[in-house]
This record gives structure tokens, sequence and C-alpha cells, in this order.
């Protein structure tokens, strides 16, 4: 890790999202990396929640899987900070 704090919830949510479009899209995690020029550990990373990807990584997986961003994305949401609270991500649950 980078030191950075990463929203635990919200990387497991993108996480599956990206493992469901991968098997779709009928790569392994190793196929995966090598077309979006990366390790296979970090697509092992971030499907496992471990690790939030930088916007340009996000762009080079939705991209090499033939999907749009937002399906990566979908049912994670930001709430910006209000006097009473900080900002925090909202994750929607299935169902």
């Amino acid at each position: 890790m980078d030191g950075r704090k990463v929203d635990e919830v919200a990387a497991k949510h993108l996480g599956r999202n990206l493992f469901r479009a991968r098997r779709r899209a009928g790569y392994s995690q190793e196929e995966l990396a090598t077309l979006c020029s990366l390790h296979r550990t970090e697509i092992g990373h971030v499907e496992n929640g471990r690790r939030l990807p930088r916007v340009d990584t996000l762009l080079k997986l939705a991209s090499a899987l033939a999907v749009p961003v937002e399906e990566l994305i979908q049912g994670i949401e930001w709430a910006p900070p209000a006097p009473t609270r900080c900002g925090s991500f909202l994750v929607a649950t299935p169902g």
C-alpha cells in the first residue's frame, strides 16, 4: 500500500464489479493485466478489495474489458461532507 486510506466497503464493491466483468469477458487476471500493462497482483489486489485503483488504471481496466467505467463503479457513490459529518462513500447493498 502507498499509505492512502482505502474505504474498504467501496474497494470490495468495486472489486466484485471488476471480477464479474473480467470473468464475463473470459480473461484470467494475468491476461487482463497484460492488456492493461499492469502486474497480475494489481488485478488481484483490486478484485480482493485491498486497493482502489487510480483513475488511469480504472480507465485501462474498463477499456480492456470493453465496458464503461460506470459499470466498474456501479453501486458506489460519494456523499459530500456536511457540517455534522465527514464525506464518505455510499455503497448500494444487493437486494
